[in-house]
C-alpha cells in the first residue's frame, strides 16, 4: 500500500504510438525516442500498447526490439498483445528473441477475447478465413503461449533430419521469460484465472462492472481476487494503470487542452457502459500534489506498489515530454519513488 511509509516501488507509464497515416515512420520514432527518455528519467518500466488496423502500433513486439538497442536499463513490456490475433507458438519465437535482446528487460503483457474489438465478423475472413469457427479464443491460447516460453515441447520431432537440425521446443530459449508474463485482467474471472497461472496482474483503466459500480472498489475487488488466487499471495505482482496528467511545468495551452481532454472522457466514467458492463476510470489531471492526494485515496492504488501510468491517446510529442518530466520529476517523488540508481 503506497503510503508515507510505505512508497511507490516502481513507476512506469504507457502509450499507444499514435501515428500520422501519411507519415508513420516519424510517429515510430516519436514512440522510440519517447522510451529513451524514460530511460534517462529513471522511469522503471515502458509499455507499448496494441492497435490492429489503427493507426497505432500494430506490431509492439518489432517497436521494442528496436527500443531495446536504444536503451539499457529500463524495463520493455506490452499492455497487451490480444493473442486471438497471434499464434501463439510464433509469438513465442518473438518474444524470446526480442527478451535476448534485452538482456532480459522484456515483459510481455496479453490477454484473451475474439478479435475485431466487436467487428469479428468484419475481421474473421482476413484473419482466420478458413478456421474462424474452430478458433479457440480462450484462456487456453496463453496457456499454449507459456507452456512453450516455458519450453514445453512444442513437437514430438528433435535431432537430425538430413543436414539440418532440429529442436522439439520453440528456439530461442529465453531463461526467466515466462516468469515475466503478465495477464490484462478486468474480469474477477480473469484476475482469478492469471493468480491462478502464476502470472502478474496488470490492471487497466478499463474493468467488467460486477460487484459494485464504483471503478476504485470493482479494481481493489480483482486485485485481491487475484491475489487470493495466486502461489505468491499478497507478493504477486499488479500494476494499475490510469491516465494521469500533471500540469505543474504546463503551458497555459496544454493545460487548456489537457483539462478539455479529461472533461470530454469523464461523463463515460459515470455509469457501466454496454453490454458486458465496462466501467472506465475517471482520468486524473493537476498539479501532482493534486493527482497524489487521489492516488492515496483511490482503494486501487492503495493495493499495489507499482504502477503504469497511460499517456493520452491523442496529445503531441512535446506534451508527452512534459507530462513524462512531471511525472517523474514532481507526481512519483510526492508518492514516495525513487528514479532507479538513487541512493536510499
Amino acid at each position: 500500500m503506497p503510503s508515507q511509509t510505505q512508497p511507490l516501488r516502481k513507476l512506469g507509464f504507457l502509450t499507444i504510438g499514435l501515428f500520422d497515416p501519411a507519415d508513420p515512420a516519424q510517429g515510430h520514432e516519436s514512440t522510440l525516442r519517447i522510451i529513451e527518455l524514460g530511460e534517462q528519467l529513471g522511469f522503471d518500466s515502458a509499455y507499448v500498447r496494441h492497435r490492429h488496423l489503427q493507426y497505432g502500433i500494430s506490431s509492439p513486439v518489432a517497436v521494442l526490439a528496436a527500443a531495446t538497442q536504444r536503451t539499457s536499463r529500463i524495463e520493455l513490456g506490452t499492455a497487451v498483445i490480444p493473442v486471438g490475433w497471434e499464434n501463439p507458438l510464433r509469438l513465442a519465437e518473438d518474444l524470446a528473441t526480442v527478451d535476448l535482446l534485452s538482456g532480459g528487460r522484456l515483459h510481455p503483457g496479453v490477454s484473451v477475447g475474439r478479435p475485431g474489438h466487436g467487428h469479428w465478423e468484419q475481421v474473421a475472413g482476413a484473419l482466420y478465413p478458413d478456421t474462424a469457427e474452430a478458433e479457440d479464443f480462450g484462456y487456453e491460447r496463453v496457456s499454449r503461449l507459456l507452456g512453450f516460453l516455458r519450453g514445453e515441447p512444442a513437437t514430438d520431432f528433435s535431432g537430425l533430419e538430413g543436414i539440418e537440425v532440429y529442436s522439439d521446443k520453440v528456439q530461442p530459449v529465453s531463461p526467466g521469460l515466462a516468469d515475466r508474463l503478465w495477464y490484462g485482467g478486468g474480469s474477477l474471472r480473469s484476475a482469478r484465472w492469471a493468480g491462478e497461472q502464476g502470472l502478474s496482474l496488470l490492471s487497466s483503466n478499463v474493468v467488467r462492472a460486477e460487484e459494485s459500480e464504483d471503478f476504485a472498489e470493482i479494481q481493489r475487488s480483482q486485485i485481491a481476487a487475484f491475489r487470493a488466487s495466486h502461489p505468491l499471495g499478497a507478493r504477486a505482482r499488479v500494476s494499475q494503470g490510469l491516465v494521469v496528467i500533471p500540469t505543474d511545468s504546463a503551458t497555459a495551452d496544454q493545460k487548456a487542452r489537457y483539462h478539455e481532454y479529461v472533461r470530454n472522457r469523464t461523463p463515460r466514467t459515470a455509469t457501466p457502459q454496454g453490454p458486458a458492463r465496462v466501467m472506465y476510470a475517471r482520468d486524473l489531471v493537476g498539479t501532482s500534489a493534486e493527482i497524489a492526494e487521489q492516488l492515496y485515496a483511490h482503494p486501487g492504488f492503495r493495493e499495489v506498489d507499482e504502477v503504469i501510468f497511460a499517456l493520452p491517446f491523442t496529445f503531441g510529442h512535446d506534451d508527452y515530454v512534459q507530462i513524462l518530466s512531471d511525472i517523474a520529476g514532481h507526481l512519483a517523488p510526492a508518492l514516495g519513488w525513487k528514479p532507479a540508481g538513487a541512493g536510499a
